[in-house]
């Protein structure tokens, strides 16, 4: 296997509202600020993440590749998901061996519609989505399941928006108060905020790496696992695909120091630390995670790149970054990284 880095992450300040910005607008200030910081302005392969649903069109990807600008051609992929996926792309694609760099962003405008029945249309066309069913539905579903008492998730949102009004890219919002709940028993401050905004990353392999960054967040372990997408065949208190995609990455092989993990319901929090084997002394988001601001299709990728951040600026020595996708924590991806 080929060492392979984090050398480069940046992320937009991320906006509760619509500020008028296209896709194409809304990415460009991340990828120039990681084409500065490695110097680069061509890479070996580009892989972005985004969601037509979102954009309300089709091939809305293409129209974001505006910010990469026409000319000269580039080796390009996108994935219909959270650009961490598109991060697993592009690292697949530099095992290759033929190409030594990739250029990874991601990008999500859900203040554009409504995101609960957005979500309930890209996830179920055909079976769960005459029940209504939402995202936010099946969560408070889990929810139940897991057993978490109002404390316990009022701490978790306390510390999250906390550590993300200390962020200069997360959203100002204030400590939650006695909401009525929103779906039983989430209250509206358990669910992660609307969110516009965008993230790149640069990976490099080897000697270029070394290059490109004083400390490089070597990706030491990658996975993904996805279980049925029917609820009824899971059990909802636990993330198996979770604690498989941990161990594969080989989370356990040593201590954590910082995770970075995609929360989209504080409830969620509890699960993964339960199935990610975390210890004790890990720092679960110290950016405020997704609950402090939760640009759909970044997210994830934002996961990574804030985990590899704290490797890069010498905070951590092993980092851990991961995403989610569909409904329940159906689909997680973990990325141990490690100076």
């Amino acid at each position: 296997m080929r060492e392979i880095a984090v050398v480069a992450f940046a992320q937009t300040r991320h906006s509760a509202v619509d500020e008028g910005q296209s896709e194409a607008e809304l990415i460009l200030p991340p990828l120039e600020e990681v084409r500065a910081a490695t110097g680069l302005r061509r890479f070996g392969f580009t892989c972005s993440g985004s969601c037509d649903y979102l954009a309300g069109a089709p091939f809305s990807f293409v129209s974001a590749l505006d910010a990469l600008g026409a000319w000269p051609p580039i080796s390009e992929s996108h994935v219909e998901m959270d650009a961490a996926w598109a991060l697993y792309e592009a690292w697949v694609r530099l095992q290759h061996g033929d190409v030594d760099s990739a250029l990874v962003y991601g990008f999500g405008k859900s203040s554009q519609g409504d995101l609960r029945e957005i979500m309930t249309l890209q996830l179920d066309p055909y079976y769960l989505a005459p029940l209504g069913l939402d995202q936010v539905s099946f969560a408070a579903l889990q929810a139940s399941a897991t057993g978490a008492g109002r404390a316990e998730l009022d701490e978790i949102v306390r510390r999250s928006r906390a550590d993300g009004r200390a962020n200069p890219y997360a959203l100002d919002l204030p400590d939650p108060a006695g909401e009525e709940a929103e779906v039983a028993p989430l209250r509206p401050y358990d669910i992660a905020p609307i969110t516009d905004g965008a993230a790149a990353v640069v990976l490099a392999a080897g000697d270029l790496a070394r290059e490109l960054c004083e400390r490089p967040a070597w990706i030491t372990g990658i996975a993904h696992r996805i279980e049925p997408h029917y609820l009824g065949m899971r059990d909802l208190a636990r993330s198996t695909s979770a604690a498989d995609a941990a161990r594969a990455a080989g989370v356990g092989k040593g201590d954590v120091d910082v995770a970075e993990l995609h929360v989209q319901f504080s409830h969620e929090e509890i699960v993964l630390r339960e199935a990610l084997e975390l210890p004790e002394g890990t720092r679960v988001n110290p950016s405020g995670g997704p609950l402090a601001a939760n640009p759909v299709m970044a997210t994830g990728l934002i996961r990574i790149g804030e985990a590899a951040g704290r490797i890069m600026d010498g905070t951590a020595g092993r980092a851990l970054g991961h995403a989610t996708s569909g409904p329940c924590l159906q689909h997680n991806l973990v990325t141990v990284m490690e100076a």
